[in-house]
């Protein structure tokens, strides 16, 4: 696509701070060079965002991820979007990889669905489209009043399997949780695999009894002097709708999860342990553990996003891992730097052709094909 962000072209592509290595990507494949606005914390780290060329009548296209700081990379995204808006752009697309608190996307307990919080924000800042890749729950795209494009990274980590893990046919795709099963039966069936998945792993989110939550509280027994023992002629006389006895719900056992184990047979077999994010470690070391000892003579880990938070990348360095896969939807250099067991599939290829789909009108269709509701 010949051409640049620039008077003789109706696309202009800008790109906030949390991945400039994407948006040059992308940017290299499109033939269309970045557009020139400057993106900047004042000294007091307010946000400010400088548009210098004009966006009027022009289809914006905004690249932004999520990085560490990731309150800092919405701020940019909400500034940016909003400056094109009231410097009359035709259209605001929000190119996000990685859409950052999609984990908050359900209440637990009294906490907030913060999820739909900051989907209220990019829409009412002004954005008409967003483009994600393997959102953690294909039920976000409802938060939103605006089209989303909920791409897939499965059928580049798919081929990275087949060119770069010597004797695949011989592996297990392996869910790390029940709740992942979905996606591990997906690369099973494409792959022609089996399929096992680990049972029993720990909760993060630590429940809090129903008593200490004092949503069963029972209300108030009342004060005063009692008889120590009343005829029934007089409790019949003062039964009534104020001394009827309350029944509390049923409460229920608190859940007691079974060691870790494994459901399947790994003996033998290579593990691929498949997951959307990677953030903290410990949770894939735990289940590469067991696998090891279940007989898995090769582990590997396989996610779309890679955060790779805190210490993760000193633990998966020491742990019995034998690679990390992830895709380039945020930025990760400085983790490969401390795990030589990290590697990178390139995902800029789905982003350019939806961008230039969008631009010329054509059906997002063929980026979607064969693609099941599982996937």
């Amino acid at each position: 696509m010949a051409g640049g962000s620039d008077e003789s072209s109706g696309l202009v592509l800008l790109t906030g701070n949390s991945h400039p290595q994407l948006s040059e990507l992308v940017s290299t494949r499109l033939g269309i060079r970045l557009g020139d606005a400057i993106v900047y914390n004042k000294t007091n780290r307010e946000t400010n965002v400088d548009v210098r060329q004009s966006v009027r009548g022009k289809h914006v296209f905004i690249i932004q991820s999520a990085s560490k700081d990731v309150n800092n990379n919405i701020m940019e995204l909400l500034i940016m979007i909003y400056a094109c808006k009231t410097s009359s752009s035709k259209s605001i697309t929000v190119v996000m990889p990685y859409l950052p608190y999609s984990k908050q996307c359900r209440m637990l307990r009294r906490s907030a669905i913060t999820m739909k919080l900051v989907a209220d924000m990019i829409c009412r800042a002004g954005a008409s489209r967003l483009v994600s890749l393997d959102l953690y729950k294909k039920e976000i795209q409802g938060f939103f009043s605006i089209p989303v494009d909920n791409l897939r990274a499965s059928p580049f980590l798919l081929q990275y399997i087949r060119e770069n893990i010597p004797d695949y046919k011989n592996a297990v795709i392996v869910a790390k949780s029940p709740g992942v099963m979905h996606k591990a039966s997906s690369y099973a069936d494409r792959l022609r695999l089996n399929i096992a998945v680990i049972h029993g792993e720990e909760q993060k989110d630590v429940e809090e009894t129903l008593k200490t939550d004092g949503r069963q509280s029972p209300p108030p027994e009342p004060t005063g002097n009692k008889k120590e023992e009343e005829s029934p002629e007089h409790k019949a006389s003062t039964a009534g709708p104020s001394a009827t006895t309350y029944e509390l719900y049923p409460m229920l056992m608190a859940k007691e999860k079974p060691p870790l184990t494994v459901v399947g047979d790994v003996g033998g077999r290579i593990a691929i342990i498949v997951d959307d994010i990677i953030d903290e470690a410990q949770s894939f070391i735990s289940a590469a553990d067991v696998l090891k000892k279940r007989g898995a003579y090769k582990i590997y880990v396989i996610a779309t996003h890679g955060l790779l938070s805190g210490d993760a990348p000193a633990l998966l360095e020491d742990s019995c891992i034998d690679q990390v896969i992830v895709t380039n939807t945020v930025p990760h250099d400085m983790q490969k730097m401390r795990c030589h067991k990290i590697k990178t599939v390139d995902i800029s290829v789905i982003i350019c052709e939806a961008i230039r789909r969008i631009y010329n009108k054509e059906s997002m269709g063929f980026l979607f094909k064969d693609i099941a509701l599982d996937d």
